[in-house]
Order: C-alpha cells, then structure tokens, then sequence
C-alpha cells in the first residue's frame, strides 16, 4: 500500500524538541494497577507465566494511561541496566528517517541510489535503480536473500552491489542491511549519525540518557541494530509512538509519519496465530489484538496496544519469541478493563513481592 506522507515544517519540530528538552530526564508517572483499569492478580499472573514460560526474561514495564503501573527486573537486571536492543534498533531509525523527512532533508520517494553516487555498481540495473526509501522502511528493497557485510568492503558499495531480484516494493524479505543504509542515509542528509542526530530530538525530549549506538567501520551507526537504553526509555518510546509522535504537549515525529510507519504497508504472511504475519510497516512489525511493535533478537520488545491505550516494554534472552508475545495475549491482555478498579492493596502488595523475588534463568 502507497500513502502520501504529510510532512511538519522543520521551525515545528525544532521548536517541539527544544521546549520538550526542559522537562527532560523526568521518569514516567507511577500508579496502582486498579487507578488504570488493570487488576493487580492479572498481572501478577502474567509475570508468573512469563517467569516459567520464558527462558530468560530479564525486564518487563506496564505502561496504562501514561502511567507505569508494573515493573519488574529478573536479578542481576535493574532499572539501571542498559540493554542492547538488537533490531528494535529499526524502529529508531525509521523514527530519524520520519524526522530527517519532516526537516525537508528527503522525502519517502527518493531513489537510494541518489544519496551513494560513488558507491553505485558500474552499471545498475533497473531494479536497483528504481529503489527508493520507501522500500527500504518496508524490507521490501527487492533482494530475494540478506544481503551479507564483511569488514574487508564498504557496507554502503556491497548492498548496492547485491542483486536486486524483484522490483522494489512488490517483495517482502527481511533485510537488516537495508535499515543500515536508511541511517547511512540520515547521516548522509543530515551531517550527523542517526545517534547524533536523534539526541536533541528524541532522547533529550523523552530523558533516555546515555544511549549508545555501535558503529560501522565506515563511521555509520548500525541502524538495524547496536542500540542500548533501559527499559523504561523503551517505554518511553512506545508511549511516544502511542501519542503519535506527541510528548508533553510538543510534537516530536509528525503524526501522519507515526500513522503510515506503524500501519500495514507490506504483506508478510497470512498465519493469523503468527504475529509475524499481520503485516510491516516503516521498522514496525504489526501484532495480533490490534496491536503494533518493534521487536529484536532474543526477546526485545516495545508493544504498543492502542485499544487498551498501554505500552509493553520487555527484554530478554529467550530463543521463542512467539511463546512470549503469547504470554502476553493469553495472561496479560485479559487483565485490562474500560474503568478503573477498586483499590487493592493486598493484591499490590503480592505483585510486589513476586517481582522482589524474580531472577533471570541461564
């Protein structure tokens, strides 16, 4: 599906950032799970399954009506512990990509081959040079397999140099090489790495401190992968993309940015109990329930629930990441109600205790 993307001044967006960054490093807002509408027994049931069910949980945030309303580290993991996001790295660079576009420095249909002229094979073919940005977001560049970097070649020439097989935008094939040439991209327009580049506008605004992003040996930011942040800057980032792309009164990513990159763009399957194959958007996977993420190795996950306006931030080290988006739906979901509940505190205090107690599996 091809939408128009509407885009936000640049003077908006900067003036957004730069109001957002005095309300900086401020943590979420705490509340009981029954002031949300959530049940303190339901969650504690999801963390008791999640616990015996996933080999390891690490980290798990509950965030409800803008407020954090459960939160547990399986030991050694802390609130402190900054954890590599492997390709939930993706989201955030399509995030620079949905700045960079809005600051007028490219636009969705830009051939990608316009940015690399030095790198272009000598002669490219039709596939390769219709490919645009567009594509890219979607992992649908038009390549039948990954293609594979080494450190003897510029990353930037052996993708160029990969045989693009099907015309771009018609084929879905996941390509994490493709999200590092959206942030060769970002730094190319902009002068900055996608890190660089997204301090000032995202993670000052949202107080995520400290983020690090490994880089190529060409001085570019993985962009697919190599971010680490905490997990409540994880929630913070699905909170975001729940307010469409709106923090503390300020508009962070256009809106029409936020709506394309997290709806449906590209087919991927048709397996309804997968939650691989409810479609792609811009480096956001969409989910079962209604529901859109981004997602890494091992167990990484920012879940975002529009229809129960909550986000779900996890990290883990677990080789099924389908068994714990499951544990999700099947113990977690069922605990969200439209109103707000009777106080609990016994049963706030049993969560607690359970979570007090939580220590990550080998």
């Amino acid at each position: 599906m091809r939408t128009n993307l509407v885009t936000v001044t640049s003077a908006s967006l900067v003036l957004g950032f730069l109001l957002s960054s005095l309300n900086a490093g401020e943590p979420l807002q705490r509340s009981t799970p029954e002031a949300q509408g959530v049940s303190s027994a339901g969650i504690l049931a999801y963390i008791e399954a999640a616990n015996s069910k996933v080999k390891s949980m690490h980290s798990f945030m509950l965030v409800r009506h803008g407020h954090v309303i459960a939160e547990a580290w399986w030991k050694p993991q802390t609130p402190e512990t900054s954890h590599v996001m492997y390709s939930l790295s993706k989201s955030f660079t399509s995030t620079a990509v949905g700045m960079a576009i809005a600051d007028g420095k490219l636009s969705l249909d830009d051939e990608v081959l316009k940015f690399f002229p030095d790198k272009a094979p000598a002669d490219p073919s039709k596939n390769l040079r219709s490919m645009r940005v567009r594509d890219l977001l979607t992992m649908s560049s038009g390549h039948q397999v990954e293609v594979k970097l080494t450190s003897e070649k510029s990353w930037i020439e052996t993708f160029l140099a990969h045989p693009v097989e099907h015309k771009p935008g018609t084929h879905f094939q996941y390509n994490t090489p493709g999200t590092y040439m959206l942030s060769a991209i970002v730094q190319k327009v902009t002068g900055q790495t996608v890190l660089e580049y997204l301090t000032p506008r995202l993670f000052t605004p949202l107080g995520i401190d400290n983020p690090t992003w490994e880089s190529s040996p060409e001085g570019v930011n993985f962009g697919g992968w190599g971010l680490s942040i905490r997990t409540e800057d994880l929630a913070k980032f699905g909170q975001l993309y729940l307010q469409k792309g709106q923090w503390k009164g300020t508009q962070l990513i256009p809106s029409s940015y936020v709506e394309i990159a997290t709806s449906r763009q590209m087919s991927n399957g048709s397996n309804p109990q997968s939650d691989w194959d409810q479609g792609y958007g811009f480096q956001f996977w969409r989910c079962r329930h209604g529901a859109f993420r981004g997602d890494g190795k091992d167990g990484q996950f920012c879940i975002v629930l529009p229809d129960q306006d909550a986000v779900v931030a996890i990290t883990a080290n677990t080789g099924d990441m389908q068994a714990e988006l499951n544990v999700v739906w099947d113990a977690l979901l069922p605990a969200f109600q439209a109103t707000a509940l009777p106080e609990n505190a016994a049963g706030v205090g049993r969560l607690k205790e359970a979570c007090d107690k939580l220590t990550a599996s080998q």
